[in-house]
């Protein structure tokens, strides 16, 4: 039985308030009217994060089974221990193009490193580039909106060199960044929205984390239109014992409402639907249920109607 909004903020709030998050949104959110859609099959991707254990296993008979699958196109998360060259060609032999990778920007900012990993991305053949992880200080989630300010500040800059080099850069959430800032009611996910430039700097939101940040993906997609270019389609399982526990879930089995957050598209900017899971490979789960979590996603964006 799905769970209510209400209900599902309510979990999503209690764990984060573990974290000292932000609180539930004060007003929901209604979805758009829409006709039945659905998800375009080329535009199904997997975040190779997702089988990194059966990646370094054997690359190539990896590769070989997300195309068996129905995969057209990945996101990579580093090359595996091969260069930018070798790992295209493994791409190449099994069919599939990495139309995205995770690569964090230079901390301290230096554009010269990022400008080869630009390089790199060409050589792969990526559309898109993003960064993947903020959030997190010494002490636990980042509280300081200076910190969160210089840090957009080097998003800019990174995103207007990747235009230059003919790729769209992203940002990638988790749940840090709807973390309170300096006792205020603005986020890090505020503060990142607000001082970068559309222009240079796309958001690939993380269905699941937005939620267990405690934020309706559909609250930013109105707050973000047209920004919104990727998603991550990982699903949540709440554990109604334990409202503090949000466990990972595959796509579909879990509580999250995909398809009323996918009838808007069109007002997102929604190119690409990424399948993705974190936890697969770590155990208990074993490397061979991360390529059941890429099975399992595919299908179910493959058969979902909205």
């Amino acid at each position: 039985m799905p769970v209510s909004r209400r209900n599902l903020l309510g979990a999503a709030a209690a764990g984060a308030a573990a974290l000292g998050t932000s609180s539930v949104l004060s007003s929901p959110a209604q979805a758009t009217a829409g006709s039945s859609g659905r998800v375009p099959r080329d535009h199904i991707s997997v975040q190779l994060y997702t089988l990194r254990d059966q990646l370094n296993i054997d690359l190539e008979a990896s590769l070989e089974e997300l195309a068996e699958i129905g995969y057209t196109r990945v996101e990579h998360a580093g090359f595996v221990g091969r260069t930018a060259a070798q790992f295209k060609a493994a791409l190449d032999a099994a069919g599939l193009r990495a139309t995205s990778g995770h690569v964090g920007i230079p901390q301290p900012w230096n554009a010269d490193t990022w400008k080869r990993a630009l390089d790199d991305a060409a050589i792969v053949g990526n559309k898109f580039i993003v960064h993947p992880f903020f959030g997190l200080g010494a002490k636990g989630p980042i509280r300081d909106a200076k910190v969160y300010r210089a840090f957009a500040a080097d998003l800019n800059k990174a995103g207007e060199l990747a235009r230059r080099a003919g790729l769209s850069f992203g940002y990638h959430n988790h749940h840090l960044e709807f973390v309170r800032q300096d006792g205020t009611d603005r986020t890090g996910f505020d503060i990142l929205t607000s001082q970068t430039d559309p222009r240079y700097v796309h958001l690939e939101v993380d269905l699941h984390w937005a939620w267990r940040g405690a934020h309706d993906p559909v609250d930013l997609i109105h707050q973000n239109r047209g920004r919104i270019r990727q998603v991550h389609v990982k699903d949540l399982k709440v554990d109604t014992s334990n409202f503090t526990s949000a466990p990972f879930e595959d796509a579909g089995a879990g509580v999250i409402d995909f398809g009323r957050i996918f009838k808007l598209a069109r007002e997102a900017g929604l190119t690409e639907y990424i399948v993705e899971r974190d936890d697969a490979g770590t155990p208990p789960r074993t490397p061979e249920q991360a390529l059941d979590t890429a099975r399992v996603g595919y299908d179910f964006l493959k058969g979902l109607r909205f």
